[in-house]
This record gives C-alpha cells, sequence and structure tokens, in this order.
C-alpha cells in the first residue's frame, strides 16, 4: 500500500505540473466566456452548472479546478484514453486554450455538488467498508487514502462523492485494462472484482 500511495503523490505532482493557470490569473472575459461554454456546450452532456443527470456522464459540479484542469489538458494532449475521452472529449478540448480551461474547471469547480442517491443497503455498507479498508487478502488498499473521508477528494484527487456509479465503473474498468493509463489506478482496480467495483460505486453514489 505505501508503494501505491508513494506512487499516486508522483502522478499527482505530474498532474498539478500541467495544470495550467491559477484563478487568480483568469481575466474577467475569459470567465464570462467559459460560462457561456459551459451552459451552452458542456451542459448538453454534464447538466446545468455541471450537475449530470445521465448516468454515462460525470457530475463536475463541487469538483476540484485543478483536477479538472489537468483532466482537460489530458484530454487535449489525447493523453487520456478512456472509450468516452476518444468519443467526445477530445474533440471537445482541442480548441481550447489554457486559459479556457483554467476558467471552466474554476466555473465547475465553484458550483455545489448534487445530492447522492440512494441504492442497495448491503452494497453500500460492503462499499463503504471498502473505500475505508481495502481488501487486505487481495492487496487493495483503501480510498480512502487518496480520496478522502467523505470521497470528498483533494486538488490532486477527484471528489468521488455523488458522482455516478456507472460512470465510475467505467473508469474503474477503463484503469482495470489500462485504456485510462494511470499507474497507480491500475494497480488498485487490477484485482477489484466486479461485484467489489459495483458495492464501491453503489457507495460513492450514495455521498452527498
Amino acid at each position: 500500500m505505501k508503494t501505491l500511495i508513494t506512487t499516486a503523490s508522483a502522478v499527482a505532482a505530474l498532474f498539478m505540473a500541467q495544470a495550467s493557470l491559477s484563478a487568480d490569473d483568469i481575466a474577467p472575459e475569459a470567465r464570462l466566456a467559459a460560462q457561456h461554454v459551459a451552459v451552452m456546450t458542456c451542459a448538453t452532456c454534464h447538466g446545468p452548472q455541471g450537475r449530470s443527470i445521465v448516468p454515462k456522464f460525470p457530475a463536475l459540479a463541487g469538483q476540484h479546478s485543478k483536477y479538472l484542469a489537468a483532466q482537460l489538458q489530458a484530454f487535449k494532449a489525447q493523453t487520456r484514453g478512456d472509450p468516452d475521452a476518444l468519443g467526445y472529449m477530445w474533440g471537445m478540448a482541442a480548441p481550447l486554450n489554457d486559459e479556457m480551461i483554467a476558467a471552466l474547471a474554476a466555473y465547475y469547480g465553484a458550483q455545489s455538488p448534487g445530492g447522492g442517491s440512494a441504492g442497495d443497503a448491503g452494497a453500500i455498507a460492503r462499499g463503504a467498508d471498502i473505500y475505508a479498508n481495502g481488501v487486505a487478502a487481495e492487496g487493495i488498499p483503501p480510498c480512502v487514502a487518496c480520496h478522502g473521508p467523505g470521497a470528498v477528494g483533494t486538488d490532486e484527487y477527484p471528489r468521488l462523492a455523488g458522482q455516478h456509479a456507472q460512470y465510475l465503473l467505467k473508469q474503474l474498468r477503463s484503469f482495470q485494462n489500462n485504456m485510462r493509463n494511470v499507474a497507480v489506478m491500475h494497480g488498485v482496480a487490477q484485482d477489484l472484482k466486479a461485484n467489489e467495483m459495483e458495492a464501491v460505486a453503489t457507495y460513492l453514489q450514495s455521498l452527498r
């Protein structure tokens, strides 16, 4: 587990280095332009203010802006390779400059997250245990080590609380088969069983 967390810190540092402008560097005109793009374009998939109602697409409201900026930079550079990145986000991110990326990330980071969704009580309990404690017998570390109590995340690691279970499962499978090539998450996901992934995703979706 120590090795995974050390690797996670290195990966996070790389993403942070790639994240573009700070919030203080964003011009008012760029903020207005980003809000227009968010409302007129991004909302088609990600919902008003980033509160997605389509389980295929992630909720962005309340996500950490530095993490979002790093992901948009990865889409633009075509280094994030999960199926929806290829199908949607590579093209959407291609024309974005650094200031627009930072402004979009800041816009979504400032929105209030949506509420969680109820699910099977047994799956939620199992998922909460895996999130907090990992699965020692399978060498799987606790998710809380990076994503924090309540799955609220940090600048380096995404907020997972309230995220759609369908989207989370899709990402875990992408990490598992290295379509989304993030070494630390491949290490975590590669030995997760399908029912364990479903339990964790159900638990995370239930959080507010």
